[in-house]
């Protein structure tokens, strides 16, 4: 098959490469369309720590076109979308449902081959239907459950004024599932005026470029100087880490969803909001719950198929597999806005 390969010193190179053998309680699913996550670019940026060469690609939908002998519960022809969290079913955290909090977990894309391939195989309880949708969307159902699986932990009152930090992917999905939470006011911080006036669309009422604006006191205006009820960082950014900090209301609530890229030193006005202002602070790690995969997974799925969620206007840029080198260098060189960037192995 035709995949893009992972070597050192981050060269990718698209070639063939044998097709992995589908095991017995194992589903091979031939890709439609795989999104390129803000987690690839950290790895990409740090340092690659699977083995290599290596197949990236965790975010993906298609088509199941061979399924192993004990695998009852999917079939041939079955529109799925990956899993890619494959808990070890055995720690502590996995006997208690807490799959996202697993000790000893892998992913597909990782520790196995992903979907940056014209197809990829992985156990049949990693795959899940998605009936008639677009297989584009299916590809974005797994970062619609890290958005959906926040703002279910954060758990938002109705009424509740939101600021959300970082319009990229996941923080518009936030908005959106916000939205369905019945929240009365979002604000969107980013630094990228063509984000800001994207997010518009999708529900959110104010908007601020801290940049341009004074972060704290337009928060203090947009909520009659209370301050939010709820703050939740999406950026991945030092910054926006500590700023949430500072526009939440007394016993407001902040929720962090960003990978931390660099240390997080607090100044000390910051740090003491934390318990004059008595915050709840959250982390939210990955996207799972029990049943496995879990309501984040469930409930992203009905909602797209109802429409009450837009995913494909996400979507910015379309590469093949013979361009996934040049997707990267496009992120990594920041020389243009990008938003959710997708790979068509079925393009080729």
């Amino acid at each position: 098959m035709r995949a893009a390969v992972l070597y050192e010193n981050n060269e990718i190179r698209a070639e063939d490469v044998e097709e992995v053998l589908c095991g017995k309680d194992e589903v091979r699913v031939k890709v439609m369309a795989a999104g390129i996550c803000g987690s690839d670019i950290h790895k990409m940026q740090t340092r690659w720590k699977y083995p290599i060469p290596a197949v990236m690609g965790h975010e993906f939908s298609g088509i199941v076109v061979e399924k192993g002998a004990d695998v009852t519960q999917v079939s041939i022809g079955e529109r799925v979308a990956g899993i890619p969290l494959v808990p070890c079913g055995t720690c502590a955290y996995c006997r208690q449902g807490e799959f996202s909090l697993c000790d000893n977990y892998q992913m597909v894309g990782s520790h196995f081959y992903g979907a940056f391939a014209e197809n990829v195989v992985l156990k049949a309880t990693n795959v899940i239907g998605i009936g008639d949708m677009a297989f584009e969307d299916g590809a974005m159902l797994e970062p619609l459950a890290v958005a959906m699986h926040g703002v279910l932990g954060i758990k938002p009152e109705l009424g509740d004024t939101v600021v959300v930090f970082g319009i990229g992917t996941i923080g518009i999905l936030v908005v959106q599932c916000l939205r369905l939470a019945g929240v009365k006011d979002i604000i969107a911080v980013d630094i990228s005026d063509g984000k800001l006036a994207e997010v518009h669309k999708f529900g959110c009422r104010y908007t601020i470029n801290p940049m341009k604006e004074d972060l704290a006191a337009k928060v203090y205006e947009y909520t009659d100087g209370s301050g939010a009820d709820i703050a939740l960082e999406c950026a991945g950014s030092k910054v926006t880490q500590e700023q949430c900090l500072r526009v939440t209301k007394k016993k407001g609530k902040v929720g962090y969803l960003g990978i931390a890229y660099a240390d997080v030193l607090l100044p000390e006005e910051a740090f003491e909001k934390i318990f004059r202002h008595e915050l709840t602070l959250k982390g939210f790690w990955n996207s799972y719950s029990a049943p496995f995969p879990g309501e984040e997974w469930t409930k992203s799925i009905a909602f797209v198929n109802q429409g009450r969620i837009q995913l494909k206007p996400l979507i910015s840029h379309r590469y093949k597999v013979s361009e996934t080198t040049n997707a990267f260098e496009m992120i990594l060189s920041r020389k243009e806005d990008y938003n959710k960037v997708m790979i068509l192995p079925q393009e080729e």
